[in-house]
């Protein structure tokens, strides 16, 4: 049985591409790491909408432009197990990539393309500073751009939890194919109705809701998995003799140690049987 090849694929950033929270790497810096991840526990887990913590976030917290711009360089330290070489391998096999995050827009651009993404294909959120912001005219300093403080943020479809939809349809708006979006929070999970199928993920933090509810599922940190699930596991025929083999074999190997659950046995039985097929091509019995 032929698995279907997605070719839209919407990653979501934090918790997903990266090991961290951008949100939580701002409130450490500002000694209110506790109180603003409480905020994003409970947004990520469906318990409180997005739009009721986003601006109490960030006002609790006051960042200056140069802290916003340092959390570009926390995504990179922590970047998610061979997500770079996933998302190098989609574009291989012809997917569309893009990020689509509650994050702040500056960092998760920067940090996207860093992974290989188009800046076209990126949308977070923006902000806005406040460029009187600060003393350095009582301490005879020259001001720097990097002292604004953060003044506001620009509301719209990625600062409510369920908005991201809104996101993936203006950015498949009349292209063809299949699309599928992975990540791990609930604002992820509502967005699964814009797409043909949704991955949840756990290999950083996994919530409840997400795992219960996704069609699919990943466990394990590596997302070496994914190129299976979006491509087709058949698709590491093309894959022979270029860099990207050892990622999608990677993907294979683990899904045949468990890293995969389906809430749905259909979708199951379907993608087993394409697993199945494809390993007795690469490794035909002997007669």
């Amino acid at each position: 049985m032929r698995w279907p090849h997605y070719e839209h694929v919407f990653f979501d950033c934090d918790s997903t591409l990266t090991t961290i929270e951008g949100i939580d790497v701002l409130a450490d810096h500002a000694g209110k790491k506790w109180r603003v991840e409480v905020l994003t526990r409970a947004a990520m887990d469906g318990e409180l909408d997005l739009e009721e913590v986003y601006g109490k976030r960030l006002r609790a917290v006051k960042p200056t432009r140069e802290q916003i711009r340092s959390i570009r360089q926390a995504y990179k330290r922590n970047v998610v197990e061979d997500a770079a070489a996933v998302i190098a391998t989609l574009q291989r096999l012809g997917h569309k990539v893009y990020i689509i995050s509650g994050g702040l827009a500056e960092p998760v651009e920067e940090f996207g393309i860093f992974l290989g993404v188009p800046k076209e294909n990126i949308r977070a959120v923006g902000v806005a500073y406040n460029q009187l912001s600060g003393q350095w005219w009582e301490q005879n300093q020259p001001y720097t751009e990097g002292d604004a403080q953060y003044l506001t943020y620009e509301e719209g479809a990625l600062t409510i939890s369920d908005g991201k939809a809104q996101i993936v349809r203006e950015l498949l708006a009349d292209q063809r194919g299949r699309s599928l979006l992975i990540g791990d929070g609930n604002s992820d999970l509502l967005a699964s109705k814009a797409v043909d199928l949704f991955v949840g993920y756990g290999g950083i933090i996994e919530r409840q809701r997400v795992l219960t509810q996704s069609p699919v599922y990943l466990h394990t940190t590596s997302l070496a998995p994914l190129t299976a699930v979006a491509a087709g596991p058949a698709a590491i025929s093309q894959l022979q003799d270029t860099p990207h083999f050892s990622v999608f074999q990677k993907g294979l190997d683990l899904i045949q140690t468990g890293a995969l659950t389906f809430n749905d046995e259909r979708l199951k039985s379907k993608f087993t049987e394409a697993v199945n097929a494809t390993y007795q091509t690469l490794y035909p019995r002997p007669d």
